[in-house]
């Protein structure tokens, strides 16, 4: 489980304001609940901010469908899940388990997708470190040197310094402070733990969620004391549907990562990666390493956002995906900790090879060094006709100044990728009542540079575990609602490139009739100062718009050929 993206990046300070009261076992205040799938609903009908999913089929019965690959570049996908395993992409040109490449694309048994994370002794990379720790310590010698003039610097290394003045202010800042907060947030886990332990015994259970903690009257003091502090957590984050075992694993990379924050500016990052998939990183053309694991040991993050694009619809178990004639590739690529420039770019470019139309990327970081590695296979991407949907960001950040990579302006010459969606996370008032907002309290935001909100609070999905199912929270949610979208456009309206696809999106995108708080603040603004298309994605709109684009495009001459007729003889 991926904590640090499946909670808002604001979870620290909330955690810490309920440390106390976890220990103490304060019981939380009911809310009233949205209903499991709400951003599937229509504000007009149901009464929330969903996506209008239903007219939208409503408003293609007629039309066939044309099967669509969407590669969803992430932490793994549990490919045993009931509602995954009849959308999961299977390479066709692949005899699964024979050991031989069959369809000599470098990757051997790449049955569901491949993993760009692990090692072909079958080991994979769980966690890593963050990638301002590596920046830091990989130029510190030099550029941190007593005496050193930057101001001689020119090119790729004026680039690398100014990268590296930015992490230097990161890392010893993250070190300079937080002691008391990170003693906080153990004291939190230490109390979710110790409540865990006396709630299995006293359940008889191994597992459970909250909502089985709820029905759950415990017979001792220590009994309710453990509950209460473990309902107010759940409730405090939305997770009640998730397993404990699942949210501890969670908490425990959470302050993991925390600790490895603050030691970052002493100790140079553990070269977790490198010590298992073992190529080398720094050629781009030594790419055929990792395995055929996509699913690993941490697949939470990858599982819970297939589910959201594709989960099999109407088939009376778990939820409905947006899209229904779609297979998901599962490409493995994001630690928990930050991903690789190198993996990243190289999980693009199989994407593109094999057939995807659509990748979704929730995830993100601060900085990128091998960047211009990454733009290639964008662009590569935009050659072949693929559309890339990437999550804002949860730090509650304007992304207009502040970086969150991958983005889609090249580094070399700003080049804009226009096959590029940015989303940022909407809510409805019920899903954080704290807040009471249409945007996510969490999600980053930005006139220029966020596309589109989508919803991203509260959002029902699979889960690992074989029929499973659980909430979770973030620009990673909104990201995958928005590649469904695209991806169920592009199954019924096949002729439609990715540019008109994402210009039905965007264009057709509903403006609340009501401001909008900017998120981590209290100040009202419309959405359309803190988004480019002022609107969050409705998909009954998006069928219609992309509706009128191909009554257009058909309304027009074909253009005349330009080719003379040669002479016969």
């Amino acid at each position: 489980m991926n904590f640090l993206r499946i909670l808002p990046a604001t979870a620290a300070l909330t955690l810490l304001s309920i440390g106390n009261a976890i220990a103490q076992g304060t019981t939380a205040v009911a809310n009233k609940e949205l209903p499991k799938g709400w951003h599937l609903s229509d504000r007009a009908k149901d009464g929330f901010y969903g996506i209008s999913m239903d007219q939208a089929y409503e408003f293609v019965k007629t039309r066939p469908s044309k099967t669509v690959i969407v590669a969803v570049i992430d932490s793994g996908i549990d490919t045993l899940h009931e509602d995954l395993k009849p959308i999961l992409w299977k390479n066709p040109k692949e005899i699964p388990g024979n050991g031989i490449d069959d369809d000599k694309n470098g990757y051997i048994d790449d049955v569901y997708g491949w993993n760009f994370i692990g090692g072909k002794d079958g080991k994979n990379v769980k966690q890593d470190s963050y990638e301002g720790a590596r920046v830091y310590h990989k130029y510190k010698a030099r550029f941190g040197a007593p005496g050193f003039d930057a101001s001689t610097l020119t090119g790729e290394d004026k680039l690398n310094y100014e990268m590296w003045a930015k992490a230097k202010e990161k890392v010893e800042g993250d070190a300079g402070g937080g002691g008391a907060d990170l003693v906080f947030l153990k004291r939190a886990l230490e109390s979710s733990q110790k409540n865990d332990s006396l709630l299995k015994i006293a359940m008889d259970t191994s597992s459970y969620t909250g909502k089985d903690l709820e029905k759950f009257a415990p017979s001792t003091p220590d009994g309710q004391k453990a509950k209460a502090g473990m309902l107010y957590i759940l409730k405090a984050f939305n997770m009640m549907e998730t397993g404990n075992v699942e949210f501890l694993e969670g908490f425990q990379d959470f302050v993991s990562g925390e600790e490895r924050k603050k030691e970052a500016a002493e100790k140079a990052p553990e070269d977790y990666r490198g010590a298992i998939v073992g190529d080398n990183y720094n050629d781009i053309n030594d790419r055929f390493y990792g395995n055929n694991d996509v699913m690993a040991n941490t697949p939470f993050h990858g599982t819970h956002v297939a589910g959201i694009i594709a989960a099999k619809r109407k088939n009376g178990i778990g939820m409905d995906g947006v899209a229904d004639n779609v297979r998901i590739m599962a490409i493995r690529a994001v630690p928990d900790g930050d991903e690789h420039d190198k993996d990243i770019a190289l999980a693009i470019r199989y994407a593109v090879d094999n057939g995807a139309k659509v990748i979704n990327m929730s995830f993100g970081k601060s900085f990128s060094p091998e960047k211009k590695w990454v733009d290639e296979a964008v662009k590569y991407a935009e050659t072949k006709g693929v559309l890339l949907v990437h999550a804002a960001g949860n730090d509650a950040a304007n992304v207009d100044s502040v970086d969150n990579f991958p983005n889609p302006v090249f580094l070399t010459d700003k080049y804009r990728a226009p096959n590029w969606i940015t989303v940022g996370a909407s809510s409805d008032p019920l899903a954080e009542p704290g807040f009471k907002s249409l945007t996510a309290s969490f999600s980053n935001y930005g006139k220029s540079e966020v596309d589109v909100f989508a919803p991203g609070t509260k959002i029902y999905s699979t889960i690992p575990g074989g029929n499973t199912y659980g909430n979770a929270q973030g620009t990673s949610m909104a990201s995958p609602v928005v590649a469904g979208v695209a991806a169920f456009l592009m199954s019924y309206y096949p002729t439609l490139t990715p540019l008109q696809i994402k210009a039905a999106i965007e264009t057709s995108a509903v403006s609340p009739d009501t401001t909008v708080k900017i998120p981590g603040t209290d100040e009202e603004v419309e959405l359309a100062e803190i988004s480019k298309s002022g609107g969050m994605v409705n998909a009954y709109a998006a069928a219609k718009a992309a509706a009128a684009i191909e009554a257009e495009q058909k309304s027009k001459p074909a253009p005349k050929s330009t080719l003379k007729k040669g002479k016969k003889g």
